[in-house]
């Protein structure tokens, strides 16, 4: 038999739950949910979406903790053909506010324990038409002016709907928020066939399979938390889904009780399991495939990964929300390019152009071009900042993404990051790759973490300001680690600043967050 081909979003978890209902798709905090479930618990929410007026293209904002309300919401608002728009929990009342305005939101689905955000915010984002609550709903219903519905309600009583709402691939599935230039976030307009590509292309260079089960701690509302749900529903494989790293002993003792195969993480995750291992050796030997993203990992970090997953294959990958995945190194690899982030993931093209639009050689800094279906159909109502982003290509009419991102490549043709377009800083008439000095300072035995930015100086332009986290029993001070910098750098990349931190600053999405860092030196 032939097996229908998944164009739209929604298709791997419909067809999935028609071939095994019984077989476990979720297990979240330790409660295990079918594949049945959750279709007949997305077909209730798209049902209850429609019967309030969302109609095919509408957005639905889930603002919500990795949860089984949460999955079922996304479900649900792809079955009712309309967009969703994942929003992570920590965010704040003036940010969600603007999401929903900007969105123009129609649905809010949220957890009760959120009102105090949620409440006030929706109260000012006119398009909001109805909230759709998991858990307690009495204060919701008391202040808020639109209608609300228990989610509770919704899934014992609604009954499911009869088929999906019409959808084609080039329809949105999704807008995902990210940091914008001027301090407010930039919705990603992506389509159906956009996150099907990526999604495929991506489970074929991590070999994953249905009897993967994959490990989630990362907020859904992150592209790369959210693309461990879509790969696991293609897949018909398990996903396992804690709501956060803030306590690590709870995520290892799920790592091993559900035998997870499946490790997806970012540097700060992969600093903090090393801590661990160097108090007390763990070992997660189940673990085949251990990914990184979100920031550039370490070499020193690799051999103490291969001790605590002896049987993963380690992929180094690099990518941007407005196409999810750029490149990843083959495993293989990992010894021979340890600085690299590999090649064009499947089915997509890379190249490097100069600032003027010429072709770059081996070695040489370039910005990185990428082409493929999964680039992103632009930014929401915002035409010039897509403009900026999304170039001309050679064949007419198609679109190329400018990712302002500085690589250069190596006579294999194999990427190398030098350094965001805005974090490269101009000191002293050079051009310097925080990189660069973040590699020293990560090979200084007792450095646990290292975050080089640029800092206004009157007479260098920019002054280079290193922040580290050093282990207490290093005995290292600012004066000692700028030595070992002037023995292994050259004179204008040595830091002119050192600050010794007790833990790096993170974004929701567990990137560190360098605006927070500049700010407390400023203070």
């Amino acid at each position: 038999m032939i097996k229908k081909p998944q164009r739209l979003l929604r298709e791997g978890m419909l067809a999935n739950a028609a071939l095994h209902p019984e077989k476990t798709a979720l297990v979240i905090q330790g409660e295990s949910f079918t594949y049945g479930q959750l279709a007949d618990g997305a077909l209730r929410v798209a049902a209850a979406l429609v019967d309030h007026g969302v109609r095919r293209g509408d957005r639905v904002a889930i603002y919500m903790d990795n949860s089984w309300p949460c999955v079922l919401s996304t479900y649900g608002t792809l079955l009712a053909g309309a967009v969703f728009l994942l929003i992570n929990p920590q965010t704040k009342q003036e940010k969600l506010r603007f999401i929903l305005e900007d969105s123009e939101a129609a649905i809010l689905i949220s957890d009760s324990h959120l009102g105090n955000i949620f409440i006030p915010a929706v109260n000012q984002a006119p398009s909001v038409r109805t909230v759709f609550v998991a858990g307690d709903i009495a204060r919701a219903e008391q202040e808020i002016a639109a209608g609300v519905e228990a989610l509770a309600d919704i899934l014992a009583y609604t009954p499911p709907l009869k088929e999906p709402v019409f959808a084609i691939p080039n329809d949105l599935a999704a807008l995902i928020y990210t940091s914008g230039s001027t301090g407010n976030p930039k919705g990603v307009m992506q389509t159906h066939q956009a996150m099907v590509f990526a999604a495929w292309s991506l489970i074929e260079y991590l070999r994953l399979s249905e009897d993967d089960r994959i490990m989630l701690f990362l907020p859904l509302a992150f592209d790369y938390g959210l693309y461990q749900l879509l790969m696991t529903m293609k897949l018909g494989a398990t996903l396992i889904v804690e709501r956060s790293f803030t306590f690590p002993a709870v995520v290892y003792k799920r790592l091993v009780e559900q035998r997870a195969t499946v490790f997806p993480g970012v540097p700060t995750i992969f600093s903090m399991l090393l801590e661990t291992y160097k108090r007390k050796a763990i070992s997660f030997p189940d673990v085949t495939r251990v990914t990184n993203t979100a920031a550039v990992l370490p070499v020193e970090c690799i051999p103490f990964l291969k001790k605590i997953f002896p049987n993963a294959l380690i992929f180094k990958m690099y990518g941007l929300t407005e196409c999810k995945r750029v490149s990843y190194l083959e495993p293989e690899l990992l010894d021979s390019k340890p600085g690299s982030v590999g090649k064009a993931i499947p089915g997509t093209e890379t190249f490097l152009l100069s600032p003027a639009g010429e072709a770059v050689g081996p070695e040489t800094p370039g910005i990185l071009h990428v082409r493929g279906p999964h680039i992103m159909a632009g930014y929401w109502r915002q035409p010039e900042l897509s403009g900026q982003m999304l170039k001309a290509g050679n064949l007419p009419g198609e679109r190329i993404l400018c990712t302002h991102d500085w690589f250069k490549y190596d006579k294999d043709g194999f990427l190398y990051f030098v350094g965001r377009s805005d974090d490269i800083i101009k000191t002293r008439g050079e051009k310097v790759s925080p990189v660069e000095i973040e590699n020293v300072l990560h090979g200084i035995s007792g450095i646990r973490e290292a975050v080089v930015i640029g800092v206004p100086d009157a007479i260098l332009g920019q002054a280079i300001h290193a922040f580290v986290v050093v282990a207490k029993s290093a005995g290292l001070t600012e004066r000692k680690i700028k030595k070992i910098c002037m023995a292994n750098l050259e004179n204008f990349m040595i830091p002119q600043h050192v600050t010794l931190v007790d833990e790096m600053p993170q974004s929701p999405n567990g990137k560190i967050d360098k605006k927070r860092l500049l700010e407390s030196w400023r203070v």
